[in-house]
């Protein structure tokens, strides 16, 4: 695969990627923050996580994230070997630079923006299928989400890149898994109620001075949603 330099610039080493239902490994190049971008994507983890988990797993051997266990495995001059695991099962092997182990810079929100990677986020996130808040992860795109409207702030001016003003507000909305604000725009702002249950559709999950947040963009889709008669039923029944 070609290297790219557009997203970020670091030192990229041999991966080793074990070839599913063979017993071999097959070698494949590859940028390592890809690599740690398919993880986190596959596994439902941060990119983040896994990098913390590598730091860990070099000084004390072994780390948890998440689902996966991450075990170091020894040292070829300047790279360190790490065996990714799920279950017992090898998921993958790879080379990392120690240097890049003491970078405090790394661009994690660019390694989920490339074409590979957004192209297995939407593989993921088909039209038939809801992602729960907890599941969200920057870089994601067309995800779809069921949630509650909790709040909706007053809505602010801000002055866009074109010249214009324009209202816009960060609602925040809950499903059972977590929260996660909602951007809304000038018209969108109006369409939504505080208690209201609503679908959100093909939207992407970005990242806004430090907090995750899901935006519509110009294709998503934000509608009510119809909660069912006898749910409803059950709900009052067993109000207290």
């Amino acid at each position: 695969m070609r290297e790219s330099r557009n997203h970020f610039k670091l030192a990229f080493s041999r991966n080793y990627v074990c070839e599913k239902g063979r017993g071999t490994l097959r070698q494949k190049k590859s940028t390592l923050g890809e690599h740690i971008a398919l993880l986190s994507v596959k596994h439902n983890i941060y990119p983040s996580e896994v990098f913390q988990a590598l730091i860990k797993a070099k000084n004390n051997e072994k780390a948890v994230c998440g689902n996966l266990a991450v075990e170091y495995r020894g040292k070829v001059k300047d790279e360190i070997i790490f065996l990714i695991k799920k279950e017992d099962h090898a998921v993958a092997q790879f080379r990392v630079d120690e240097q890049f182990l003491l970078r405090k810079d790394n661009p994690f929100e660019s390694w989920m923006s490339t074409d590979k990677i957004t192209k297995k986020i939407a593989k993921q996130n088909t039209e038939s299928v809801f992602t729960a808040v907890n599941d969200l992860r920057a870089g994601m795109k067309r995800v779809n989400v069921k949630a509650e409207v909790l709040e909706i702030p007053k809505p602010v001016q801000v002055h866009t890149q074109f010249g214009n003003t324009v209202m816009v507000v960060n609602a925040l909305v809950q499903d059972d898994t977590g929260k996660i604000k909602l951007c809304l725009w000038e018209g969108q702002i109006n369409s939504v109620t505080v208690g209201e249950n609503i679908e959100i559709r093909n939207a992407h999950v970005c990242v806004f001075r430090g907090e995750r947040q899901l935006r519509l963009g110009k294709k998503g889709v934000l509608s009510q949603r119809q909660i069912p008669a006898e749910t409803i039923k059950q709900q009052i029944a067993t109000a207290p």
